[in-house]
């Protein structure tokens, strides 16, 4: 009786043991690797649940269920739980499915459309899709249309709905020439200019067009087909600068900028063929894009002061100004240890060929300049953050790159929490008297979380007073958020290029690789006074988003912009001298309380200019104090050059100042001013100037 019982009672268990839910869990991959959004259920429980961006999946499940994996594309497939806790499956592509085409439309708002008891808007570019897929619904069979946003999918993908693994995009041809944008290509044409559109799968396209052709390609064959729209990149509002009267407002405050995303921008622009925005043209980042003979610093103070006056070359009744800081320069050695964390956006929206693949080989640039007292932390961020390197010596290269390499693009944009984990990191591994900074990489189009610009300027000035400093970093094109990064710069004590290519990687990581990382002077501000017995008015050209009020020059708790070992600025004045008519001023009428006679006492200065700077470490300004005699004189060959990029500048920007410059008045200067031009980039700028003129 005893051993019936016990027998009884090990049926019983065993059967609970059978009956009792396990948590399974797994990695779902394919031959190129792990496979997002496969969707897996249990047979037993009637539980689902789809991979992540990582291909990893967790379920619940009894032992004896059979977990089904399906994915579109890939061949169904079962598998039967056991023992273990942990099942791997690899799925295998289904050539038969893979003639299917899928077109991902967006939803942000423009028309109402209404779907069940949900209320959305379609957007312009949604009917483009539409209208496009349409078209592919004729020549391929079984078009999809789906729903997403404009960051977790790629357009056209020819292999699968959720396969989003890197690489897998389609080649592209647009009247017979492979189109660089990618899956872009067809956001810069108007439906009404498509003539014919074919879609080949692998092995055809791979018979036409080799490698290039291996997944899959796209024909488009068009009715005249340019590339002029901007898609859907911000820009912050700008208002050009207004002449002022100097007896009314004879004090012109402003912090520096050492920003030069505005130039490779444009250059990006126009290389492509694209219109400007007005608002994306930044003169003074245009102008201190380039290399100016300013002379090294002697004094204890760490920037020199150089300014100089001559005729405006496009207006003979004005006189240009130019105020020019030179930044002391230090060599790589002699830097303090870094203690680098590099923010890198890896969502959906960097899966372009110009940004996370450029990314990548930008970083490494950097690498390879790291000494083995650098250290280098890596956070990335998607749908959530999360750190793949810990603090690493600047000797491991190799452990570096082989993490920068594995980067993948998917998901959505949680740039907020990439942020906070970022500072959280380089703060943890803080170095006194040493060079603190996170390196933030993105197109700047963040869409989960704390996202908006004002969101962003909070959560950026909140960490400001770490002691961390911020370096900003813009890639891409089509949706790059230019307004959100360069706000993130601006607050965080840090600095904001654009990197269009690789030469432009090599200029920031390599040439300027100290102004970059490493920052010498903070909070540095400028303040010119003009002399009413000499300047009836002034303009700064420029600058428009860095002006600060007058009393903010003395408040040391006002942020300004920050100047990295070896950084140029170089801000310019359009000035009407007294005594010269001008339509730029205007009269106002006399004021009844306000005594605005000009004293005799200064009749040899032009202006004053003050400078206001913080060391790196410090909380407290330090004053500098530089006068300019009223000597008008011959521009040099820099100035010359600087004067030609500002009127380019003002001639994208339709500026009403131009006095009806031509482009040739550009070209004289900027030939005038080339001088030696080792690294061509003046001459570079000469051949954007003769390409813009023959646009117009």
């Amino acid at each position: 009786m005893k051993n019936l019982l016990f027998i009884l009672c090990i049926i019983v268990c065993s059967i609970q043991a059978n009956a009792q839910e396990l948590t399974i869990t797994g990695i779902v991959t394919d031959a190129t690797g792990p496979l997002p959004g496969v969707n897996v259920i249990s047979s037993g429980t009637k539980h689902g649940t789809t991979t992540d961006f990582d291909g990893l999946y967790t379920i619940k499940a009894k032992k004896g269920d059979t977990l089904a994996f399906t994915y579109i594309g890939y061949k169904y497939k079962e598998v039967v739980v056991k023992e273990s806790l942990k099942i791997d499956v690899v799925l295998e592509e289904d050539t038969a499915t893979l003639k299917e085409v899928v077109i991902t439309s967006y939803a942000s708002s423009s028309e109402i459309a209404y779907t069940g008891n949900n209320v959305r808007k379609v957007t312009k570019r949604e009917k483009i899709q539409n209208k496009i897929s349409n078209q592919l619904a004729g020549n391929v069979a079984g078009v999809q249309i789906t729903k997403g946003t404009k960051n977790t999918a790629k357009p056209i993908v020819i292999r699968g709905v959720s396969s989003i693994s890197a690489g897998n995009e389609p080649l592209y041809i647009v009247d017979g020439v492979p189109a660089k944008e990618g899956n872009r290509a067809i956001y810069k044409i108007k439906p009404s200019k498509i003539k014919s559109m074919e879609v080949f799968k692998s092995p055809k396209a791979s018979v036409l067009f080799g490698e290039a052709g291996k997944n899959g390609c796209v024909i488009i064959t068009t009715k005249g087909y340019t590339s002029t729209i901007n898609y859907d990149e911000e820009y912050a509002k700008l208002s050009e600068n207004q002449f002022k009267k100097v007896t009314l407002d004879p004090l012109s405050t402003f912090s520096i900028d050492v920003d030069k995303a505005g130039y490779s921008n444009i250059r990006r622009m126009i290389n492509n063929g694209e219109d400007i925005p007005f608002d994306a043209v930044k003169v003074e980042e245009m102008v201190n894009y380039f290399d100016y003979a300013y002379p090294q610093p002697t004094e204890e103070h760490p920037f020199s002061i150089t300014t100089d006056v001559a005729k405006t070359p496009w207006n003979t009744q004005t006189e240009l100004v130019r105020i020019g800081l030179q930044g002391k320069e230090y060599l790589n050695e002699e830097l303090p240890a870094s203690n680098l964390t590099f923010l890198i956006d890896v969502s959906g929206s960097m899966g372009d060929y110009n940004k996370l693949p450029l990314l990548v080989s930008a970083f490494k640039l950097l690498v390879h300049q790291l000494r083995e007292k650098d250290k280098v932390s890596i956070v990335v961020y998607a749908g959530a953050a999360g750190v793949i390197l810990p603090p690493t010596s600047g000797h491991q290269k190799e452990k570096i790159i082989n993490a920068l390499s594995k980067l993948e693009a998917g998901g959505s944009t949680a740039g907020g929490q990439g942020i906070q984990l970022a500072y959280k990191l380089a703060e943890k591994n803080f170095k006194k008297n040493g060079n603190n900074r996170v390196i933030l990489a993105t197109d700047g189009d963040f869409n989960v979380g704390a996202s908006s610009n004002k969101d962003m300027e909070k959560l950026i000035e909140e960490k400001r007073s770490s002691g961390v400093f911020l370096s900003v970093l813009g890639f891409g094109m089509g949706n790059y958020k230019d307004s959100k990064l360069e706000t993130l710069a601006d607050k965080g004590n840090g600095n904001h290029a654009y990197i269009d290519n690789m030469q432009e990687a090599q200029k920031v990581f390599g040439k300027e690789f100290g102004g970059t990382l490493y920052t010498i002077a903070k909070d540095v501000k400028i303040q010119v006074e003009f002399n009413p017995a000499k300047v009836q008015a002034y303009r700064l050209i420029g600058y428009e988003n860095r002006l600060l009020a007058d009393e903010d020059f003395v408040d040391d708790t006002k942020d300004a912009g920050e100047l990295g070992s070896g950084h140029k600025v170089t801000a310019l004045y359009e000035v009407v001298p007294v005594g010269v008519k001008s339509d730029y001023v205007k009269d106002v009428a006399d004021l009844k309380y306000t005594n605005t006679e000009v004293t005799d006492s200064y009749t040899d200065e032009l202006f004053t200019v003050k400078f206001r700077y913080k060391k790196p470490d410090s909380d407290t300004s330090t004053e500098m104090v530089h006068i300019q005699k009223n000597e008008e004189t011959e521009m040099s060959a820099d100035f010359k050059f600087a004067s030609a990029v500002a009127l380019f500048g003002l001639q994208l920007r339709k500026s009403q100042f131009t006095n009806s410059a031509s482009f040739s008045t550009v070209l004289k200067l900027a030939e005038q001013g080339r001088g030696e031009d080792k690294q061509g980039y003046r001459a570079e700028f000469i051949r954007l100037v003769n390409a813009t003129n023959k646009e117009l």
